[in-house]
């Protein structure tokens, strides 16, 4: 699986920060947000994909290929990301984002055949450059029968802030509504358990980065985010409760979601300028 022809390939997109989309996710999230500035991790509410019906494949994500590379492994994730904050994006703004593949790798483990995709974002308005992205995507086989699972990581033990969230399928269907994501697993319950093998609905990984960064601007109201990165570790199910938890250290806050068991679930950083 050699894709190095698609490093470089870009696309540029357009969009309006419209204010109904910032009050649909500030309901969801039972926020009382104005709408006039787009909180961070709330332009994921933008440049949303807008395939055709007859373009998407049986798990409801579009088909292989366009500006993606076209790999043929069946399981896809956003598996983390990097962002850096430049200037504010405000309702009203039109807004530009121009996306790079930065980097296609793969590789062969004990959990089998993995692609690693980069993909740099840049979100630009009549002002300039507003952010900066670069957003990891894991592609991987499907589990198979007596496939080692890898152990789960305690999550750390001191958070000084904890909320406890309970991803119920509203949460779950209404955040795909929102973000145009029609990847059966957060949302069909037969699908997947009887096809994916999931034991539940899986939590969206950019609603719990958002949950994350949602818990510091609870605890930190006046706080400014310059960077943020977060990484997934391992999915959460709508099956129990999980934490959304994190420790200040001076202009740094260290931010992690934990399941019910007490398992590293995303592990991030938030730096405050």
């Amino acid at each position: 699986m050699d894709f190095n022809d698609w490093v470089g390939r870009s696309e540029t997109q357009h969009d309006t920060i419209t204010p109904a989309p910032l009050r649909a996710l500030a309901a969801t999230l039972d926020r009382d947000d104005s709408d006039a500035l787009v909180p961070p991790l709330w332009h994921w509410l933008y440049f949303l994909p807008m395939h055709r019906h007859s373009e998407l494949g049986e798990d409801g994500h579009a088909k292989r290929g366009g500006f993606l590379p076209p790999v043929p492994l069946p399981r896809r994730m956003w598996a983390g990301g990097r962002l850096q904050w430049h200037a504010p994006l405000k309702a009203g703004d039109a807004v530009t984002r121009t996306s790079t593949i930065a980097s296609v790798q793969h590789k062969s483990g004990r959990s089998g055949e993995l692609v690693f995709v980069v993909v740099r974002h840049e979100v630009a308005n009549q002002r300039g450059l507003a952010l900066t992205e670069e957003h990891d995507i894991v592609y991987r086989e499907a589990p198979r029968a007596g496939d080692p699972q890898p152990a789960p990581t305690a999550a750390p033990k001191d958070a000084l802030w904890q909320r406890r969230i309970v991803p119920d399928p509203v949460l779950l269907f209404r955040y795909s509504a929102l973000t145009f994501n029609g990847h059966r697993i957060h949302y069909d319950h037969p699908y997947v358990t009887q096809v994916e093998g999931y034991p539940g609905l899986v939590v969206h990984g950019p609603l719990i980065a958002t949950l994350l960064v949602d818990l510091l601007r609870r605890e930190r109201p006046d706080a400014r985010l310059a960077k943020f990165s977060f990484r997934a570790v391992r999915p959460i199910f709508d099956t129990a409760p999980f934490f959304v938890c994190g420790q200040p250290e001076g202009n740094t806050v260290q931010l992690w979601a934990q399941d019910a068991d007490g398992h590293l679930c995303m592990q991030a950083t938030a730096e405050l300028s």
